[in-house]
């Protein structure tokens, strides 16, 4: 990877990590639309790491809260911050199970564009019709047990390119009637584990390896997708409640619609 190519998948990285329009998808269609070799796994992991860097900092004020709770809990002290923290680990089981049990799978056979087309269309109906149809009276620390398995479930599905896990996590805390805010936050919070236990298994993958790691671009790419996600976090709650869902809707299926236009003739040939 040159240098060019480091500075702007990190951007692309943190920009699109948080919007529900599927960082994953973006990283895996750049390369190829700009003539790029594909940067692999690996970078992606690193640049999800920034964006890990980025949510905990801003949300840092909540996180301490909730982690104070989740250690009071088990003296019996069991408030709303507490149920959160419980949540957040227990809507990551899904997606842990699932990942684990189909991570050579989704490496090999599921990060093409036209599985990335598909999803980006369905999944793009599908949020609109949360945002378009949800009660959105609810916040976060209103959430049951039950809402927290539903959410990670739902979060089990973005494993696939092109799905967003911001996106899906949204769309189904919307579905459960959820505010906008609330279904973001939340969101946002539930990828703190998940990001770090993909994180921790690829850095494992990585330090065994036998082929050299371009170590100095995974650092540049983790500094900069952090700065990109933090201003991204920023900047969409200040602007979701103004706009909603319908912008990142038009986006994925203009961009869905693309993908097909451009890809299907090249796979038929």
């Amino acid at each position: 990877m040159d240098f060019l190519q480091v500075v702007w998948l990190a951007i692309v990285q943190g920009l699109t990590e948080f919007l529900p329009i599927s960082s994953s998808a973006h990283l895996i269609l750049v390369p190829p639309l700009l003539g790029w070799p594909d940067q692999g796994l690996a970078f992606d992991v690193a640049v999800h790491l920034g964006t890990l860097g980025a949510v905990m900092l801003y949300f840092r004020e909540e996180i301490a809260g909730m982690t104070g709770a989740w250690f009071r809990s088990f003296r019996g002290e069991f408030g709303p911050s507490a149920k959160l923290a419980w949540g957040v680990i227990l809507g990551t089981v899904p997606a842990g199970l699932v990942g684990l049990a189909f991570k050579d799978v989704i490496e090999t056979h599921l990060r093409s564009p036209l599985v990335i087309a598909a999803t980006t269309l369905i999944f793009g109906v599908l949020l609109w019709v949360a945002d378009r149809y949800g009660k959105r009276i609810n916040d976060e620390y209103e959430m049951g047990w039950g809402h927290f398995i539903a959410i990670g479930a739902f979060q089990a599905l973005a494993l696939v390119p092109g799905t967003s896990r911001s996106g899906i996590t949204i769309t189904a805390a919307l579905l459960l009637g959820y505010t906008r805010e609330a279904a973001a936050r939340f969101s946002f919070l539930l990828s703190i584990p998940i990001i770090s236990l993909s994180g921790l298994l690829v850095t494992k993958d990585l330090v065994e390896a036998a082929q050299p790691v371009d170590w100095l671009s995974l650092g540049l790419g983790t500094l900069l997708s952090g700065v990109a996600a933090f201003l991204c976090i920023h900047m969409f709650l200040k602007w979701l409640e103004r706009a909603g869902m319908l912008p990142f809707v038009l986006y994925r299926l203009a961009l869905g619609v693309f993908l097909l236009v451009y890809f299907l003739p090249r796979a038929v040939a």
